[in-house]
């Protein structure tokens, strides 16, 4: 099933609903930095009406649900595209719970509001919005018609293709540092620890801060896992580089000094808009490109591994030896002075 032709139509469908997906994660990046998250207090229905006037928080609001709307109208169509032409039963299993992570987004989302922006409701928000958007980048990737399932590599025929295993466990555990990264930062938003510690790089002008509060804990944990997170991408991004995918090892290369530069933005302007919100979608670029690159790094397998029934019938094979491919060498009466005098 594997082998099975794939739509190009298909897939650049689902590129463009990631895409729409990480444009959702800046319009929720947006809400909280403008903290509008009550400027429409009731759900689904905005001040009882399906189009509010767009005016102050209200825009940022009413505009985040109508980014969200658009994102599972586009994510029910993707599912039904993949449950009527994707061959892969585990890939239309990934579409199926895109749509259940999206209307469970919704829900959350909804509670949100409802319940007065929980700190553990708002946190789950937005650690799902993640989860989603890595279901709909993972449908993306395995969607292309130029990625080859774990363990393929048609150009080679029956010889095994170099390594990867390195670059994808490399680039899997990027992506989960990142995750972790980002769900910290989650807490951190939504506890409004942000400017706990005030100054950078340094921690009320210590490398290590007195540890006295929560606020000043989560903060200082965000900055701590972020060199964890560093070293563990910059090894996915040497790995990846030399396994052959230079273009994606050098842009994920280029994220992370980008997101340290942001955080440190955001601290020295003081949670600053567009720099908050440009470090959330930077987090979520830089989550999606580690697994991308994980998913494109995958070990792979021979061809005699791949289609173990082709070597059973025969179809493909060694190489003979030259007794069996010549025979009529072998039947000639070779003359006696070849082997000189006896």
């Amino acid at each position: 099933m594997d082998d099975a032709p794939r739509s190009r139509a298909l897939h650049r469908f689902a590129v463009a609903t990631a895409v729409a997906t990480l444009g959702l994660i800046v319009a929720g990046g947006l809400v909280t930095s403008t903290e509008s998250g009550l400027s429409v207090p009731d759900w689904p229905l905005s001040y009882g009406r399906l189009m509010p006037p767009m005016v102050g928080g209200v825009f940022y609001e009413h505009g985040h649900r109508m980014v969200a709307t658009t994102v599972g109208i586009l994510t029910v169509v993707l599912a039904v595209w993949l449950a009527r032409k994707e061959p892969r039963r585990w890939v239309r299993r990934l579409g199926f719970l895109a749509v259940l992570a999206v209307v469970a987004q919704g829900v959350l989302g909804g509670l949100t509001v409802i319940f007065l922006l929980p700190t553990g409701v708002s946190v789950a928000h937005a650690c799902l919005a993640q989860t989603f958007l890595c279901l709909v980048v993972s449908i993306a990737v395995v969607t292309s018609p130029r990625w080859e399932p774990p363990g393929s590599d048609p150009r080679r025929g029956s010889d095994p293709a170099p390594p990867r295993v390195p670059a994808s466990r490399l680039a899997a555990l990027a992506a989960a540092a990142v995750f972790v990264q980002l769900v910290i930062g989650a807490v951190m938003r939504h506890t409004k620890a942000g400017l706990a510690i005030p100054d950078f790089p340094l921690s009320f002008g210590r490398v290590v801060p007195r540890i006295d509060s929560f606020p000043v804990a989560i903060a200082f944990a965000h900055r701590s896992w972020a060199v964890v997170v560093a070293g563990f991408v910059f090894a996915a991004v040497v790995a990846a580089y030399r396994s052959g995918l230079r273009r994606s090892a050098l842009f994920l290369a280029t994220l992370v000094p980008a997101q340290i530069a942001l955080g440190a933005l955001t601290v020295l302007s003081r949670k600053g808009v567009a720099i908050t919100t440009a470090h959330v979608a930077t987090g979520a670029l830089l989550l999606s490109t580690s697994l991308a690159l994980c998913l494109a790094t995958g070990p792979r397998r021979s061809l005699r591994e791949r289609r173990p029934r082709d070597f059973k019938r025969g179809l493909t094979g060694p190489r003979r030896s030259l007794r069996e491919r010549r025979p009529e060498i072998f039947k000639r009466r070779l003359p006696p002075w070849l082997f000189g005098p006896v």
